[in-house]
Formats: C-alpha cells, sequence, structure tokens
C-alpha cells in the first residue's frame, strides 16, 4: 500500500509539472530530451526513494533548460546587434556586455542549482551530477595523465585535479558538447603549459604512452 501511495504521488509530481511546462510555453519535445538526459544522470545515483529520485530529475532537467533559455536569448540578441549594428566597435561593445549580463546570470543559475542539489544529494553524489553533466571528462582525464605520467608528485597529481575541478564547473554551464569539451580542453592547455615547466616533455610522454597502450591491446587479444 505504502508503495502504491508513492507511486500515484510521483505519477501525480510528474504530471503536474509537465503541465506547467507545457503552460508556461516549453516546447514538449524539448522537455522530453532534457527529462531524459536527466534521468540518465539520476539512475547512477541509485537513490532509494522514488521521491527524491523524480525530484533530483526535475532539479537537473529545470537547469538544462533554463541554461538553454539564457543562452538561446543571448545568440538571439547578438544576432540582431549583428544586424543592426555596422561599426564594428560599437557592435563588439555591444556583444560583449550581452556576453557578460548572460554570464552573470548563469553564474547565479549555478550557484542555485548546486544549493537545491544539496537539499537532497551529499557531495559525493554532487560530484557525480557533475560528471554525469561533463559526460565523465574529468576522471577519465585524471586518470590518463596518472597513466601517462606515472611517476607524478602529490603536488602535481592535485594541480591536475584542481584544474580540471574548475574545468568541469565551467563546462557544466555549457551549452553543447562541443563547448564542453572546450572547457577542458582550455585547461588541459594549461596543465600541460605547467608540466612542461616542471620538466617533463609532453611530446615524448604521450608518444611512449601510447606505445604502452598498444602493446596492453595486443597482450589482451594473446
Amino acid at each position: 500500500m505504502k508503495m502504491y501511495k508513492k507511486l500515484v504521488v510521483a505519477l501525480m509530481l510528474f504530471v503536474g509539472s509537465n503541465i506547467v511546462l507545457a503552460q508556461s510555453g516549453v516546447d514538449p519535445e524539448y522537455v522530453k530530451v532534457t527529462n531524459e538526459r536527466a534521468q540518465k544522470i539520476v539512475d547512477d545515483l541509485k537513490l532509494k526513494s522514488s521521491e527524491d529520485q523524480l525530484a533530483v530529475r526535475n532539479i537537473i532537467a529545470e537547469q538544462y533548460r533554463s541554461l538553454s533559455k539564457i543562452q538561446d536569448g543571448r545568440d538571439a540578441k547578438i544576432e540582431e546587434v549583428k544586424k543592426s549594428i555596422t561599426d564594428k566597435e560599437k557592435q563588439q561593445k555591444a556583444i560583449d556586455k550581452l556576453k557578460n549580463d548572460a554570464d552573470k546570470k548563469i553564474l547565479s543559475l549555478h550557484k542555485s542549482y548546486l544549493k537545491k542539489l544539496s537539499k537532497k544529494l551529499n557531495n559525493s553524489q554532487i560530484v557525480q551530477v557533475k560528471d554525469g553533466m561533463t559526460y565523465g571528462v574529468l576522471p577519465i582525464t585524471v586518470t590518463g595523465y596518472n597513466d601517462m605520467l606515472p611517476n607524478l608528485t602529490q603536488e602535481q597529481q592535485k594541480y591536475i585535479y584542481d584544474a580540471l575541478v574548475e574545468a568541469r564547473e565551467h563546462a557544466m554551464d555549457a551549452g553543447s558538447s562541443k563547448e564542453k569539451h572546450a572547457w577542458f580542453g582550455k585547461y588541459k592547455g594549461r596543465i600541460n603549459n605547467y608540466l612542461s615547466k616542471q620538466g617533463y616533455d609532453l611530446n615524448k610522454e604521450s608518444a611512449d604512452w601510447h606505445k604502452r597502450l598498444e602493446e596492453r591491446e595486443k597482450n589482451k587479444k594473446k
């Protein structure tokens, strides 16, 4: 009986949220896409309560939609500026202002989003959500650096990790897969510059690493 009540509550929340979104003019297909995207992240959290699962899914999905609204609005206004202002200097100034205004809104949204998640999830689970929103690039990249450079000091490992954490915070708010990966690419550049100053020949290290990876693959097939 308890389980039935939980399912009824979950269904009411789901239906109610979709009605509100439909009335607010949000594209139903986009709602479906963002809900499905968020659900994949929630599934990995292994939350026991169906109410919590739905609540967290809605928080994540709403974040995707809110980011898109800000970014699409910014991009539309930028296009208007490009058409209406011919003076290049004035045009760039207007575009920069639109980008700065959008960045401020996104930063505020970012903080609000994490606050909402913290009411439902612990720190470890929030990290899972962040990785889910950024395709797991951080742990994959950390593993890659440690495998390529097995003699990294603790200080060097910390620098790499901290830089990628910062990249992930930005990537979470990016509007596309390309933009998310671009943020990590930017910070990987910083990491590589740091490692070069630390005395690593990254071209050689990378070449040697790929040879080791090829050897591993060959050994697996034996």
